[in-house]
Order: structure tokens, then C-alpha cells, then sequence
């Protein structure tokens, strides 16, 4: 019932568009996985002759690549599926095993927690797509050697291994991003151990990573004897203190997974309560984008986050289904908003231009002066999956 009123919520809001003489919502989609399908493609070909390698960003006119190593392997392949998906473009879907081939050995990475986004977003989306069984051998050993970060002591999946002077176990909020593949893998192969350590991050992380405004902090260390935090900060933000947008939006996404996953209705409330803050905070911009740190000094004058903003559209069109109809349609109201921004020329960049990626003005690290007001391949992903949930919704 709360489905078929978001969906009636959603026809109404299409309707108030047309009378507002905006393009209708299934136009802007179908536009932008258009154009989205140009870019990749081109971004396919360009990097086909590079083996092993995958595109990480652009700058300063020159291609910044990586191998399978860097934690944004995964992304690209994912958006090839997600590319996929909507074209069924079957030379969309041979670059999307090429590449998607390209980052399988990190199935076997144990020294970083990464691996759920590596490998779920490229086999995990291929194999939803295609049902190629050798995917899951991928994700299954991949799973295990995730869970080898898990300490029960502490009851959380270890994040970094550096920086060992300051931090004893450190815990990032992008880590909630990761449990997916455990509840993936204890449901293919009915060992509960991947859920109860999903289950045991994400109550931990909900007890120890949130302030009383349902802001996050980045970073949580924990002490390896009792279990409990001994320190809190930041290492993207902008301080210790602040809210950090992407954080904030992976915060969201990842309790929002986990009720889909779980049924718990903590999570959900969570989910719900991380949302208020965001759409409700005073330094959100009309258009829906993020300053990359909501907390910035230099707010209006500092860079944005178009990754934030997608991964926070994504969450939002997924959380709408959840709850009541008129909460339902607050949240979908601002993802469209969302959408129809990264959709425009202001952040959609021309084909062949901005390096071949879809997205202009994201923000990885802006206190270490990285990859700032640049395009970024999870940018492009959660974008993609946002106009692709969108594009179901609007189908259904």
C-alpha cells in the first residue's frame, strides 16, 4: 500500500512539473541515461587498449587512472551495468565483463575494507544482470576476505591499517557502504556469521558514529581491549566537528540498505532521522548539491560535492518506499530536485568533454587538495543508479 502511494505521490509531483512548465521527470531521465551511455562508451573505448587499467578522474586535461588496487575500482564497471540495464546495448555489456573482469583479483584483498565497493558494484551488479554463476565465487571469496577485518572484540570491520601512531582501530562511516556483500554472502551461502557481523557494524556505528543532530563523524577509533571509542575526528572534513557531506550521505545510504536488508525498524528510523538533518540543514543549496563540507568557512564560496548529491538521491528514491506516502514524497521531491540538477548542463558534461566522465564538480579530498571540483567515477555510479531507480519507479 505505501508503494502504490508513492507512486500515485509521484504521478501527482509529474503532473505539478508539466503545469510548471518543466520537462517531465521520465524526459530528463531518459535524456540523461542517454548521454550517460554516450560518455561511457567513449570512456570504454579510450581505456579498452589499457589493460588492468580503470579511470579514476581528470585533471588538468591529462586522464588520471588507477589499477584494481584503488578503492574506486569497482565504479566504473558498475556503471557500465547500470548502463547496461537501460540500453541492453550488447557492446555496453562486453566492456562491462571486460572491465568488471579487470578487478577480480581483489577478492583476495584482506589489508583494506574496500572490497564491498570493488566487487558489489561491478560482479554484484553483473551478476544481478546476468546470473553468471562464476560471480559468485567472486563474491563469496571476496566476502571472506572482508570479513578477516571483522574483530569481534570490537564488533566492527576494521577500515584503514595506516596512520597506527594515532588511530588503534579506526572505523569510517563509508564503511557501512561494504556490508551489503556480507548480507549478500550469508544469504548465498547460509553462513550467518556475514550477518551477524553486518548486523553487529551497523549497531555499533549507529551507537558510537552519530552526534544528537544525526550528523556523523568520519572517523571513530576504537580502543582494541574494551571495544569503545577513544577518539572521533575527521580526515576529509573540514574538522573534527563538522559534517562532512559525503559522510553524511553515505550515512544515509547504508542505513537505508540495511532496513532493506534487515526489517529492523531502527534503521529505518535512522535512515529517516539522517535524512531530516540533510534536506533540513541551513547550508543545503536551493539546487539540491552539497558544499562538500556543510560546515565549510567559506561557504557560498567553496567547492561542491555532485558525488554527494548522487549517492543522496539514490538513498532518497530507495528510503521513499519505506515509509509513509506524504514522507515518501518529500523525500522523492528532493531527489528529483537532485536529479534534475546533475542533469543539467551546470553539472552534465558535454560528450567527449570533461575526460569521457558524466559528471562535472565532485570532491574527494579537499583538505589534502585532491581531485577537487573534478569528476569521480562513484559520482557517475550513484548518479546512474539514481535515474535508473527513478526510471523504475516511474515504469512501475
Amino acid at each position: 500500500m505505501k508503494i502504490r502511494s508513492i507512486y500515485m505521490a509521484l504521478a501527482l509531483l509529474l503532473a505539478s512539473c508539466a503545469r510548471d512548465g518543466q520537462k517531465p521527470l521520465e524526459a530528463v531521465v531518459n535524456e540523461a541515461l542517454a548521454r550517460a551511455e554516450q560518455q561511457t562508451l567513449l570512456m570504454a573505448e579510450k581505456y579498452a587498449g589499457r589493460e588492468g587499467r580503470l579511470p579514476r578522474t581528470w585533471e588538468n586535461g591529462e586522464d588520471v587512472s588507477s589499477d584494481s588496487r584503488w578503492w574506486c575500482s569497482g565504479f566504473f564497471p558498475g556503471t557500465l551495468w547500470y548502463v547496461y540495464e537501460n540500453t541492453r546495448n550488447p557492446k555496453v555489456l562486453e566492456y562491462a565483463r571486460m572491465y568488471t573482469s579487470r578487478v577480480e583479483r581483489e577478492k583476495y584483498t584482506t589489508d583494506n575494507h574496500d572490497v564491498g565497493f570493488m566487487l558489489y558494484c561491478s560482479f554484484g551488479n553483473g551478476l544481478r544482470l546476468t546470473g553468471d554463476k562464476a560471480y559468485e565465487e567472486v563474491l563469496l571469496t571476496g566476502a571472506r576476505s572482508l570479513a578477516t577485518r571483522f574483530k569481534p572484540q570490537v564488533g566492527l570491520i576494521r577500515s584503514w591499517d595506516h596512520n597506527r601512531d594515532k588511530w588503534q582501530y579506526p572505523v569510517i562511516i563509508d564503511n557501512m557502504m561494504n556490508l551489503e556483500l556480507l548480507m549478500w554472502a550469508a544469504e548465498r551461502s547460509g553462513d550467518k556469521s556475514f550477518r551477524e557481523m553486518a548486523v553487529s557494524h551497523a549497531d555499533k556505528t549507529l551507537e558510537h558514529h552519530f552526534r544528537p543532530d544525526f550528523s556523523s563523524w568520519h572517523v571513530v577509533s576504537y580502543d582494541t581491549v574494551s571495544g569503545q571509542p577513544h577518539l572521533k575526528q575527521t580526515h576529509q572534513g573540514f574538522s573534527d566537528d563538522s559534517a562532512w557531506s559525503r559522510g553524511q550521505a553515505w550515512g544515509l545510504y547504508g542505513y537505508t540498505c540495511m532496513y532493506r536488508l534487515t526489517g529492523d525498524a531502527r534503521y529505518l528510523q535512522h535512515a529517516r532521522n539522517i535524512a531530516g538533518f540533510l534536506i533540513g540543514h541551513k547550508n543545503m543549496p536551493a539546487d539540491g548539491i552539497p558544499y562538500w563540507d556543510f560546515d565549510s568557512p567559506d561557504i557560498p564560496s567553496t567547492p561542491r560535492d555532485a558525488s554527494a548529491a548522487a549517492i543522496m538521491a539514490s538513498a532518497l528514491v530507495e528510503l521513499s518506499g519505506f515509509v509513509e506516502p506524504a514522507e515518501g514524497e518529500k523525500y522523492m521531491a528532493f531527489a528529483e530536485k537532485q536529479v534534475r540538477t546533475l542533469a543539467s548542463p551546470e553539472y552534465t558534461a558535454q560528450p567527449g568533454e570533461n575526460g569521457d566522465f558524466i559528471l562535472l564538480h565532485s570532491t574527494g579530498a579537499y583538505p589534502f587538495s585532491s581531485e577537487v571540483d573534478a569528476p569521480l567515477t562513484y559520482a557517475d555510479y550513484y548518479y546512474l543508479e539514481a535515474l535508473t531507480r527513478i526510471k523504475q519507479k516511474l515504469q512501475s
